[in-house]
């Protein structure tokens, strides 16, 4: 079996890029950027140049001889690119496409809609497929990192609302699980946490670990928007927003016991991923404490 592996130089995609190296795999990846990916993987890697916004026959070549497909798709056009990238995985002959999506198709929170029409898209299509159906990343905490540090401040409109986030490294053995044995064909695999935590919480984690007190301020839907708006377009700023909606309304609280079903072991706690990345939150060299 040949995997090929979109979004390879991002969070998910490169981490499961490598452990598909660790397991003596030699994965394709699909890329934009072809240096960057080697920059990541070396030779160690099969580097396919491509767009997963191109045409269904762009793909179909992309994904020619390959059997499996980790696909990793995001926007509010996301339906009609897990559409494309679905039948194009028809046509070239994939055996099984394991799609990351999110917990919140459940719920239709925030870019749960968007999921849900792309993994309709791809049950449509007849393509054997598992979806790894995620709570949000531990990861995404890396973006508090600079008012944590320079302010010593969490400002979030998730209220006392809990989430279980979910390690990185978690979803990466879910997804290489999934596409070496082919687990639950035909079905969505649920995954979080251990259990959930307010943003309070984690940040007073964070500053425990950092042996920093971290003050937690509760901002509106509108303060938080304004913030998202800085960076992003309004689309996914609208997402995110509702998502912390979501949160605050006790509505993301669901934990499972995914992780330990299929790998046989815990999830790593919120713990374990601070202290792999107490780096970011610590003071800046230079600076007094």
């Amino acid at each position: 079996m040949k995997y090929l592996v979109t979004g390879a130089t991002g969070n998910v995609g490169s981490l499961v890029t490598n452990r598909l190296l660790d397991v003596g795999k030699t994965p394709c990846v699909l890329v934009r950027d072809a240096r960057k990916a080697r920059r990541l993987f070396g030779d160690r890697v099969e580097i396919r140049v491509g767009d997963l916004a191109g045409s269904r026959t762009d793909l179909t070549d992309a994904f020619q001889g390959c059997g499996a497909l980790f696909l990793i798709n995001t926007g509010p056009d996301l339906g009609e690119r897990d559409r494309a990238c679905a039948l194009a995985a028809r046509d070239a002959g994939i055996q099984h496409l394991v799609k990351l999506s999110t917990l919140d198709v459940k719920t239709g929170v925030g870019t749960g809609p968007w999921h849900a029409r792309g993994e309709a898209a791809i049950r449509d299509s007849g393509v054997p497929y598992t979806f790894i159906q995620t709570a949000a990343f531990m990861s995404n905490a890396l973006s508090w990192a600079d008012s944590m540090r320079d302010d010593g401040v969490l400002s979030s409109s998730t209220g006392e609302g809990k989430i279980a986030f979910i390690h990185p490294d978690d979803i990466a053995e879910v997804v290489v699980s999934s596409l070496s044995h082919m687990k639950a064909p035909n079905d969505a695999l649920v995954i979080t946490g251990p259990e959930a935590l307010s943003y309070r919480e984690m940040a007073t984690a964070i500053g425990e670990a950092t042996g920093k007190s971290i003050r937690y301020e509760t901002l509106s839907d509108a303060d938080a928007m304004a913030g998202v708006l800085m960076w992003a377009d309004r689309a996914y700023a609208e997402a995110l927003v509702d998502i912390w909606r979501a949160v605050r309304e006790g509505r993301l609280a669901t934990v499972t016991d995914g992780v330990q079903q299929l790998l046989g072991r815990p999830p790593k706690s919120f713990g374990d991923w601070i202290g792999e990345n107490l780096s970011y939150f610590a003071r800046r060299a230079g600076r007094s404490r």
